[in-house]
This record gives C-alpha cells, sequence and structure tokens, in this order.
C-alpha cells in the first residue's frame, strides 16, 4: 500500500507542479515584458481561470471518481462515464467562449481594471477564455488516466504541456513580439498537448475504460459533480479569494498592491499545486480502499497523507520566510521598491496559512473520495468561499492590509477545526 501511495502522490505532485511551472513562466515573461501593468492584468484574469477551472475539476474529477468507486464495487454500464463528462466540459465552457468573443475587455473592467490595464490585458483574455473547451477537457482526461491505473501517463502529460507553454512562451512573447497575446497563445494551446498525450493511453491495450457514448443526463452528472465538489473549490478558492483581495487592495493600494499581490498569489500555486497533486494522487487509491470496505487501508492512507502533508507545509513556510527577497526580485524586473516592499510582507504574512491548508485539502479530499459529499461540501465551501471572505473583510477592516494577507491563515485554521469534527463524526459504516 506504502508503494503504491508513494507511485500515486509522486507522479501527481510531479504533474501538478508542471503545471503551475508554466503559471509561473507566464508571470515570470509578462513582468519582463510590461512589468507591473502586466502582472496586474494577469491577477485579474485569475478568478477567471479558476472559475474555468474550478468547473472542469468538478466534472472531470468527480466523474472519474464516481467511475472508480463503482467499478471496485462491480457496477455495470458505467463505461460511457468518460463521454459523458467530456459532453458536459463542451456545453460548460460556451458561455466562457461567448465572453471571450464579446466582452473580454469589460470583463477586466468589471474585475477592477482601469482603462489602461483593460486595453492591455483585452487579446490575453479573450484568447484564454477561447481556449475554456481545452481547459476543461483536460481534467476529464488525466482524471480518468489516473483512475485507469495510469499515473504516469497524466504526470508524462502535464510535464511535457508545461515544457511547451513555458518555451512558446518566450517563443511568442519575445521573437515574434506578440507580447501578452503571445502569452495567452502559448497557455491555451498548452492544454491541447496533454490531451493528446492522454489520449494514447485510451488507445493502448493498458486501457481497461472502454469508450461508450451516453447522451447527457443532468442527473448523472449532479451525481458526479457532487464527488467533485472538493476539486471545485480547490480550484475555486483561489479565484473567490484573488477576486476579494484584489477588491480591497485596489481601494487602498491600487495597480502596484495588486501586482505585489500577483506575485504573491502566482508563488501560491506553487504551495497549491503540491497538496492538490498530493490529494488527488490519493483519491484513486483512496475509493478503491473505500469501494472494497477495507477500512483499515483508509486510515493507513489518511495517515500516511498527514504525515506528507506536515512535512510540505513546513518546508514550505520556511521557503517563503527564508528567500523572501530572492522569490519576490524574480518577479520585480523594474526593480520597483514600492512593489518589493507590499510583496515582501503579503509573502511573508499570507503564506503562514499553508500551517494548515494542506491538511484541509487533504480532509476534502478524503470526505469526496469515500463518498461523504456533504461534508466534502461542507468543508470545501467553508475553506474556499465563506471563511476567506468573511476573514478577508473583517481582518482588513481591523489591520488594513495586514489583516488581509492574514486572513488566509484565519480562514484555514477554521476549516481545520470543522475539517477534524467532521473527520470525528461517527455518520456510516465506514467513517474513521
Amino acid at each position: 500500500m506504502k508503494q503504491e501511495f508513494f507511485k500515486y502522490v509522486s507522479r501527481n505532485v510531479a504533474g501538478m507542479l508542471g503545471i503551475s511551472a508554466y503559471l509561473l513562466a507566464d508571470t515570470f515573461f509578462i513582468s519582463l515584458y510590461s512589468g507591473a501593468n502586466g502582472i496586474t492584468v494577469l491577477n485579474l484574469a485569475l478568478p477567471i481561470y479558476g472559475l474555468i477551472f474550478a468547473i472542469g475539476a468538478m466534472i472531470g474529477i468527480g466523474s472519474a471518481t464516481s467511475y472508480a468507486i463503482k467499478k471496485a464495487q462491480g457496477v455495470k454500464n458505467i463505461d460511457s462515464y468518460f463521454t459523458h463528462s467530456l459532453l458536459w466540459q463542451v456545453i460548460f465552457s460556451i458561455p466562457f467562449m461567448l465572453l471571450g468573443l464579446l466582452a473580454s475587455e469589460r470583463l477586466l473592467v468589471l474585475m477592477g481594471a482601469d482603462q489602461t490595464i483593460a486595453t492591455l490585458g483585452k487579446s490575453y483574455l479573450q484568447i484564454a477564455l477561447m481556449a475554456s473547451p481545452f481547459f476543461m477537457g483536460n481534467f476529464t482526461f488525466t482524471a480518468f488516466v489516473r483512475n485507469d491505473n495510469a499515473p504516469n501517463t497524466a504526470m508524462v502529460a502535464a510535464i511535457i504541456s508545461s515544457l511547451f507553454n513555458i518555451i512558446f512562451d518566450y517563443i511568442f512573447m519575445f521573437p515574434l513580439n506578440l507580447g501578452l497575446t503571445g502569452a495567452a497563445l502559448a497557455t491555451g494551446v498548452s492544454p491541447v498537448i496533454s490531451i493528446f498525450i492522454c489520449s494514447l493511453h485510451y488507445k493502448s491495450k493498458k486501457s481497461s475504460l472502454k469508450i461508450k457514448f451516453r447522451v447527457p443526463s443532468l442527473k448523472l452528472l449532479l451525481s458526479c459533480c457532487k464527488l467533485g465538489v472538493s476539486a471545485f473549490v480547490g480550484e475555486i478558492s483561489s479565484a473567490i479569494t484573488t477576486a476579494v483581495f484584489n477588491a480591497l487592495i485596489l481601494s487602498s493600494t491600487g495597480n502596484v498592491g495588486v501586482a505585489a499581490y500577483g506575485i504573491v498569489a502566482n508563488l501560491s500555486l506553487i504551495a497549491m499545486s503540491i497538496f492538490n497533486g498530493l490529494s488527488q494522487g490519493m483519491q484513486p487509491l483512496l475509493s478503491k480502499c473505500y469501494g472494497q470496505g477495507k477500512v483499515k487501508d483508509l486510515k493507513y492512507l489518511l495517515k500516511l497523507g498527514v504525515i506528507v502533508c506536515l512535512i510540505f507545509e513546513g518546508i514550505i513556510i520556511l521557503t517563503s520566510w527564508g528567500f523572501t527577497n530572492q522569490l519576490v526580485n524574480i518577479f520585480n524586473s523594474e526593480q520597483n521598491t514600492q512593489l518589493a516592499k507590499y510583496a515582501h510582507s503579503a509573502l511573508r504574512l499570507y503564506f503562514l496559512g499553508y500551517s494548515f491548508a494542506g491538511i484541509n485539502i487533504l480532509l476534502v479530499t478524503y470526505f469526496s473520495a469515500t463518498y461523504k459529499a456533504i461534508r466534502a461540501m461542507v468543508a470545501s465551501l467553508l475553506r474556499g468561499a465563506v471563511a476567506i471572505v468573511v476573514c478577508a473583510i473583517v481582518m482588513n477592516a481591523l489591520w488594513g492590509l495586514n489583516g488581509v494577507w492574514l486572513s488566509f491563515l484565519g480562514a484555514e485554521v477554521i476549516t481545520f477545526f470543522v475539517a477534524i469534527f467532521l473527520l470525528r463524526y461517527k455518520g456510516d459504516k465506514y467513517e474513521l
């Protein structure tokens, strides 16, 4: 069991780190090309990315989790889950594509951009929205690959698509002089690379998944999405946090403050990808053990996951405090002293939240993977929306900008105690 655990987790963490690497590359190249204004554009676009990723994750991971549990239980007629998930991904991507065609500049203004920022970021956001079917569909491809005993394929797909993005970010932005438009093109094409690599698995003899078409069913979608709530909130929490923080910061410090938060938010993606990778890597094993009624194995996997989480949490906090200036300077190409000042305190205070965030993400995934959808939903919504918004507003009123940075810690502490209560609450056959 331990060998399987580290096999799935290591490959999934590596894949998630690959994804965060290309987002960091976006930020780095955009900061070189457009300075603080470019980072502001990216940070205002992050909540929109987050919503796209959240819906894609909820449908894709939820469908794959449901498929894995039912397969372990010996349920028949589940081969249509894959194509059913893809069809709904396409359906949900249509509104985003229409927004990209008709209202990308107005959407940036709605997110808080002034006219300079909106004009600069219009084409970037337009292309990102038009690529939403690929972003969303990629979650289905990779989630089903992981649940079809091929974590290596999912890892390779994530890493190669990320490398493509990084290389073509540079090529499109600088040698071809396409600027932010080039960054968006590279980002939009990268999930296509991942989808193609995952498709090779489904055509191979190693695949146990028989692909069958099914007319979209709202009932089946809702059933699957219940198990994808933790994945949804894992993605949407960043979007909500970024949107709320942007609004609060714009009102007090303007574009430079938002750019500082952009640096922190993008570095935070690395930390979040580690814990999302850990939890998503554990999900197939947890679902399989739950479906087979192996209570001892469930307890063992959860204990092992908590230990690994604590190790990563310690490393992340020590790194953020020990190398604060070096991390900030990577994205401060203009050597803006005010930007550096804001980002320095933001990075240190915000990253204190990772002393609890990893465990919270793991527990939410445990609830979802073991068919405790209501508990997953409660803990997910608390950490991803309710607690973070309330803490940000209240703590900003009490302590100003430092309160905004500390609100992430406040929300994670609240969520931790609620999640522990939900974990210990005796409710069904396989509860710990």
